[in-house]
């Protein structure tokens, strides 16, 4: 009943223009029949609960029945969510200010809630040549920007953030030599993802075009790593669907780097999971600084598509196996 409860929203919800794109766009790529095309998308939907994003991104269509099984769609993302994750606590990472604060110990930097206290702020700025504010609730690096403190007047700074609504000013994050190296106008974070307290997948963002973001969604890149050996043994991939090798600008390879310090960043994560204990599935992004990771932020509703690309493996199976022997572990 669940499952039908689900397909019956989507289906209600679904932007019909970008289905029939959708089907067009599978069409350019294995000149199937675009009415035999419709109902295997229908069908998957039914079987595997997965949307026409799913079986376009995931190249569903070049899969057989054992193979799609193996893939985690939209709906059992969501069920998965449901599972493990006790909204009523999800506020805690929702709220970045929250989260700085209970997850303190393995931020490593400091941070300032603004509130009416223009001291702190004029003292939390001395010494330091850059800050990164935040809005407190938007995602996808929406509002996050670097500032150059020196530009602007304290005052007339602080009055911008407030207005903005950018209430979170951090200290900004170093990264480890190796990551400057490949990207160094960006904080290239780990995404890491936990279930069950146990580490499932694990991507790296990589910023592109200048920008002070790494986010996928704002002109990032992606890449994933091996969770066991913390190697990078694929391609990285943009929005656009660019595959990168090598960083367009630096020239630095991407594919074959080992992430350092990586025993050191499982364990951050993995203990990380015992602060909130009510939301079981996590993606913890993370920053890899000179001496050892410290986490940025944590979502408590982590997307499933980037980390099961076809660029990004091998053969056509995808992660629903780790994750489910992930929910069968007790830790």
């Amino acid at each position: 009943m669940e499952k039908i409860i689900y397909l019956f929203k989507r289906i209600t919800r679904m932007n019909y223009k970008n289905f029939f794109v959708t089907i067009n766009q599978v069409h350019e790529k294995n000149r199937r029949s675009r009415i035999l095309i419709f109902f295997d998308i229908i069908y998957c939907g039914l079987k595997y609960q997965a949307g026409y994003i799913d079986y376009y991104q995931f190249a569903m269509y070049k899969m057989n029945a054992r193979e799609r099984k193996t893939v985690i769609t939209r709906g059992i993302n969501n069920r998965i969510t449901k599972k493990y994750n006790d909204m009523k606590e999800a506020y805690k990472f929702e709220d970045k200010a929250l989260f700085n604060k209970l997850f303190a110990k393995y931020l490593k930097r400091e941070w300032l809630y603004l509130d009416d206290n223009y001291a702190a702020f004029e003292k939390f700025l001395k010494g330091k040549k850059e800050i990164i504010v935040k809005p407190l609730s938007l995602s996808c690096g929406k509002g996050v920007e670097k500032i150059e403190v020196a530009k602007h007047d304290p005052h007339e700074l602080y009055e911008t953030l407030i207005k903005n609504e950018q209430l979170l000013v951090e200290e900004v994050a170093v990264q480890h030599a190796k990551l400057n190296e490949l990207y160094p106008y960006s904080v290239n974070t780990l995404r890491i993802v936990t279930l069950n307290k146990k580490v499932v997948a694990a991507l790296l963002r990589i910023g592109n075009y200048s920008n002070v973001v790494d986010n996928f969604n704002h002109g990032g890149m992606v890449t994933t790593i091996d969770i066991k050996t913390g190697k990078i043994e694929f391609p990285a991939i943009d929005k656009a669907c660019n595959v990168y090798y090598e960083h367009p600008q630096t020239k630095t390879k991407i594919v074959g780097m080992v992430i350092p310090m990586w025993k050191e960043v499982i364990a951050l994560c993995e203990e990380a999971c015992e602060v909130v204990p009510e939301i079981g599935y996590v993606g913890w992004d993370v920053c890899l600084g000179p001496n050892g990771p410290s986490l940025i932020e944590g979502n408590d509703f982590p997307g499933h598509d980037l980390y099961q690309l076809p660029v990004h493996r091998n053969d056509n199976y995808g992660l629903l196996p780790v994750f489910e022997a992930a929910m069968k572990e007790e830790k």
